[in-house]
């Protein structure tokens, strides 16, 4: 199993879902509607219409293709997909044509077998924000002090504080120690 990312109708990236690891492409996915319960049916009627898939409805598109890393808002570009799949298809149908010729001619006349040349994939996934809304996203948001950072920074200013009165008191007990010896020599003169 692996995860691979479901999109919306418009290629926005949805979430990503489990499928089996050798799946590969891009297939819808629906999701189921409700069916209108104001109008009832008599259930000895039998109904006119057999049940078809009209109560689903397309929700979007299982992207078997992994998104490009680095991107903001994924958004899966459905239409280069539809022209990456196209191209691919009439690169086969030509080459069919051409190895079908080739296969016509004797063994003298045919040359070297054709060979089918791939079509190079496109990116397919694309930025689905705005130059403005990355900017938007991505500036600096002002960070509000949680209780913890708060408490943090007063315990710190505290401690400066405290620190500033141990060396005041220091320096004070110095000058007394100073004063008390000068006291000690005019006493014993």
């Amino acid at each position: 199993m692996k995860a691979i990312p479901k999109v919306n109708t418009n290629g926005l990236y949805l979430e990503d879902t489990l499928v089996d690891d050798a799946f590969s492409g891009v297939v819808p996915f629906y999701s189921h509607i409700e069916p209108d319960v104001s109008t009832t049916v008599d259930a000895t009627e039998p109904e006119d219409e057999p049940s078809n898939d009209s109560d689903s409805s397309l929700s979007g598109y299982i992207v078997g293709i992994p998104t490009t890393p680095g991107l903001y808002r994924p958004c899966f570009d459905l239409a280069a997909w539809s022209a990456y799949q196209s191209a691919i298809s009439a690169a086969q149908d030509s080459y069919q044509r051409v190895l079908s010729e080739w296969q016509e001619l004797s063994k003298e006349e045919r040359g070297e077998m054709p060979v089918l040349e791939s079509t190079p994939q496109p990116t397919l996934w694309i930025e689905g924000l705005t130059p403005e809304e990355i900017k938007e996203l991505t500036k600096p948001q002002p960070q509000e002090a949680n209780e913890v950072d708060r408490l943090g920074s007063e315990m710190v200013t505290r401690e400066l504080e405290v620190l500033e009165l141990r060396q005041q008191n220091e320096a004070q007990g110095a000058q007394i120690v100073g004063l008390e010896l000068r006291l000690l020599s005019l006493e014993n003169s």
